[in-house]
């Protein structure tokens, strides 16, 4: 039977000296004074007690990880060891630092093998989240490289390191725990002659990292939108329809949520008394309430605190026919969108036509962009957005058949994993009887995310019952997005192949 282990991860005490004496001797064979005295643990556990770590292998000091937190602005990169610890006295160590500094990590040659380095690495970047720090810096040993000293530069070796065709004991563990080779340091450690007294300035970045934290007018990192599942009816009035928003306003706002947004135009019904006319006035004639309903709008979400996209509506300009939207802010604010492909059949029953606005909108929960409907099966719209820092992506939109909507709902799902954001899709159901063009509609309202780990496997958040009126609460946590961006199992941002192809915007149209 195989001897039991027993493996604690904790916080060095002045207790553990002579193991980690031991354990250092070992871990660094042939470095004559190669180990830490009494005395300077004694200051280490003494200035920053959170940042000196031990694992314990059956109570035995099997490995250390020791740091301090420095202010690295007056330092910079080119900085010595000895510099950056004071000689070795610690004196450097600043509670107003922004860097956690990395002094020393090691594991006793009896245990590697059982990952324990990786176990301090962890534990050292929680340290850096829970201290509100920067990144994590450190000087790294390259030991291999005296075997290729004279053959191959220092870079041209740590080169060869990131591409696993040489394996450097101490780099390639750094690299696979994801820290990034900021700069290469010459003379860092006088005497380390393995690695030729080269040594590599390494970067762990923290996602988490806010300047200025806590502060009320942060933005939100969990952000929570409602969608509205729009039931078209006949309404005797402009007023009945201004009630009926209100309605869904005052419902989703009383979950505390940040976002409303409604179908693209769920207005329709207004129509009604002009359809004896032919399809393309009587849609012009509905433009004549777009302004008047933004402005409701805008109204109810100051008055319920709430960020309400508007879905879109019809707007004649400069004799144009245009869909457009509007972001009605919180803080009285408002901005407009524009549904930039038209259909063929808004094209040939409306004589619509494409807008040129395309852009990213400020919001006090980050950066929002809004595609209308048929602008979401061109990938091209998303790629530029999420280029211009999209957490969220929102579609109102309107399919009267199965297919059309699918093509929408599936196209949708694809924006939120090519583009490592949240999509959330909103449309009409029920039916018009008494208005030409707009008889049935067909729709399932969804918040779609990406597909890895931290989201669900579907990458499915929430979705409505289809064809029924309702309203849907999703809480999306802007967090997961940073974490997905830098440790995803993919990385569809990062991994673009930018040197073989580029996407841009046409300079001459506004964004």
């Amino acid at each position: 039977m195989a001897e039991d282990i027993k493996i604690e991860l904790r916080n060095l005490k002045i207790e553990d000296y002579m193991g980690l004496r031991e354990s250092m001797v070992e871990a660094y064979p042939g470095w004559v004074g190669g180990y830490w005295e009494s005395r300077q643990i004694e200051k280490l556990l003494d200035v920053f007690p959170e940042g000196q770590l031990c694992v314990v292998v059956n109570e035995q000091i099997a490995g250390c990880a020791l740091s301090l937190i420095v202010n690295y602005n007056k330092f910079g990169d080119n900085h010595t060891y000895q510099k950056i610890t004071g000689n070795e006295t610690f004196s450097t160590h600043t509670s107003e630092g922004n860097v956690l500094y990395g002094i020393d990590l090691f594991v006793h040659p009896e245990f590697r093998g059982m990952r324990l380095g990786r176990r301090l690495y962890d534990a050292r970047k929680e340290i850096c989240e829970n201290f509100n720090l920067k990144a994590i810096i450190a000087g790294g040993r390259i030991p291999g490289f005296k075997e290729y000293s004279g053959k191959i530069t220092p870079r041209k070796y740590i080169e060869k390191v990131k591409m696993k065709e040489i394996h450097d004991p101490t780099l390639s563990f750094q690299l696979a725990n994801d820290f990034h080779v900021k700069k290469i340091l010459k003379n860092y450690m006088p005497g380390d002659k393995d690695s030729m007294e080269f040594a590599t300035l390494l970067e762990w970045n923290n996602i988490y990292y806010q300047e200025n934290p806590n502060l009320i007018t942060d933005t939100k990192e969990i952000v929570r939108i409602g969608l509205v599942q729009w039931q078209m009816r006949p309404f005797p009035s402009v007023e009945a329809l201004c009630e009926q928003m209100e309605f869904f306003v005052d419902a989703v706002s009383g979950y505390q949520s940040d976002f409303i947004l409604f179908p693209e135009l769920f207005n329709a019904p207004l129509m009604a008394p002009y359809n004896h006319l032919s399809e393309a006035m009587a849609i012009r004639e509905l433009a004549q309430y777009t302004e008047p309903l933004r402005d409701k709008m805008l109204e109810f979400a100051i008055s319920y605190n709430i960020n309400i996209i508007t879905g879109s509506m019809p707007l004649v300009q400069d004799n144009k026919l245009y869909n457009v939207g509007y972001l009605c802010r919180r803080d009285g604010t408002f901005e407009r969108y524009t549904k930039l492909h038209i259909t063929p059949s808004e094209v040939s029953n409306w004589g619509m036509t494409g807008g040129t606005i395309l852009k990213t909108m400020d919001s006090d929960c980050g950066k929002i962009g809004v595609l209308i409907c048929y602008d979401v099966e061109f990938p091209e719209l998303a790629r530029l957005l999420s280029e211009k820092d999209m957490k969220i992506l929102f579609v109102p939109f309107l399919t009267d058949t199965q297919n059309g909507y699918m093509r929408v709902r599936r196209c949708a799902q694809a924006r939120a994993i090519e583009n490592e954001c949240y999509v959330a899709m909103a449309g009409c159901v029920g039916n018009l009887p008494r208005v030409n063009n707009m008889d049935i509609q067909y729709a399932q309202s969804a918040v779609f995310t990406p597909s890895d780990f931290a989201f669900p496997s579907d990458g499915i958040k929430a979705q409505t019952t289809p064809n029924t009126e309702m309203t849907l609460l999703a809480d999306c946590d802007l967090n997961l997005l940073n974490e997905l961006h830098n440790y995803g199992s993919v990385r569809n941002l990062k991994d673009r192949r930018l040197d073989l192809y580029s996407l841009k915007l046409n300079p001459k149209l506004p964004y």
